[in-house]
């Protein structure tokens, strides 16, 4: 099959052009950071990369919780008009196979019960309870604590941030190409993606990144909040051959699949900044207290459905991803 994978030389995308290689895969590489003239925003130049294309992993986007609205035309842009170029150019072209890199942020927080009221869905956490370090959301009917669990993909989406939203605007917009095409989508809902290959310490990087990049300068990892929020950190390859099982299956015509993309293996943020200091050998984290106010607190997985669909399952466990991740280089941009 020859796959034009945009955003192929980045982090996850090099990863998904390996994985479809070893595969007998013919992946086609659509990145900026390869050619400045292959931008998802550029209809003929889209349109050139489909020819012979038998479907599109749409790897390319701006990623990170950016600066609260200040860059949303910028997120829109690469995120939403991006996809919509891609999108239009693939039913002129004809090609009907799309696997989209969608995100766990379209949920906003995790699923939480309240032992009075069950599933409940807290609101957005108060400035003032920030600062005064009370982290954890609250029951929104009788104020007390909740415990957190797995969202699964039948959650209804509350996203919290500008990157959140072009996130959800572009499963939207893949769903609509598909019921006007007859084409079958694909949304893998990553969560925490880790891994080689990774961004250093850019405003745009994950939170792994950033602890990495702060021991790599000798520095200790500085962790927000209290440390307890928690994560899915699943690995980059595992992620890779998500997106290669979703290619290779018959999905339905018509419509837009999502699926969470995860290892089932929650931790929190604290735990995996001490894992990856022990394994780098570098300093003790440190809790900061700090916080940033398009953050949720926990949001944790439910991947069964991808498992029991697709036939895939993570090979990569935490412990043995974070010893790799301490000896990988980290790559610029």
């Amino acid at each position: 099959m020859r796959v034009l994978v945009t955003g192929g030389a980045g982090f996850i995308g090099s990863h998904v052009v390996d994985a479809l290689r070893e595969r007998g895969h013919d992946p086609l590489v659509y990145d900026v950071r390869e050619d400045p003239g292959a931008d998802v925003r550029d209809p003929a130049a889209v349109a050139r990369a489909l020819a012979g294309a038998d479907a599109v992993c749409h790897q390319a986007a701006m990623v990170g919780l950016g600066d609260g609205v200040a860059d949303a035309a910028e997120y829109v842009s690469h995120n939403d008009l991006g996809t919509a170029v891609l999108l239009a150019a693939m039913a002129e072209a004809g090609v009907r196979h799309l696997v989209l890199a969608g995100s766990m942020v379209v949920y906003g927080e995790g699923r939480y019960e309240c032992a009075r009221h069950g599933v409940v869905r807290p609101g957005p956490r108060a400035p003032e309870d920030l600062d005064g370090g009370r982290f954890e959301p609250r029951c929104p009917l009788c104020a007390e604590s909740l415990l957190p669990g797995l969202v699964d993909e039948d959650a209804p989406a509350d996203p919290r941030n500008v990157y959140a939203a072009t996130k959800l605007a572009q499963e939207h917009l893949a769903a609509a190409w598909a019921r006007s095409t007859g084409g079958s989508a694909v949304s893998l809902r990553y969560h925490n993606v880790y891994g080689p290959r990774m961004p250093r310490d850019t405003p745009y990087a994950g939170v792994a990144s950033f602890f990495r990049s702060a021991l790599a300068r000798g520095e200790a990892p500085r962790v927000f909040e209290d440390g307890c929020q928690r994560r899915d950190f699943v690995h980059v390859r595992d992620v890779a051959a998500a997106n290669t099982a979703a290619l290779e299956a018959s999905s339905a015509p018509g419509t837009l699949t999502a699926y969470n993309t995860g290892s089932g293996d929650p931790h929190t943020v604290g735990e995996m900044a001490r894992s990856l200091a022990v394994a780098y050998g570098g300093a003790e984290p440190v809790v900061t207290g700090e916080y940033r106010l398009g953050d949720v607190r926990h949001i944790t997985a439910d991947s069964s459905r991808l498992r029991a669909a697709l036939g895939w399952k993570p090979e990569t466990g935490f412990g043995e991803g974070m010893r790799e991740f301490a000896r990988a280089g980290l790559r610029d941009g």
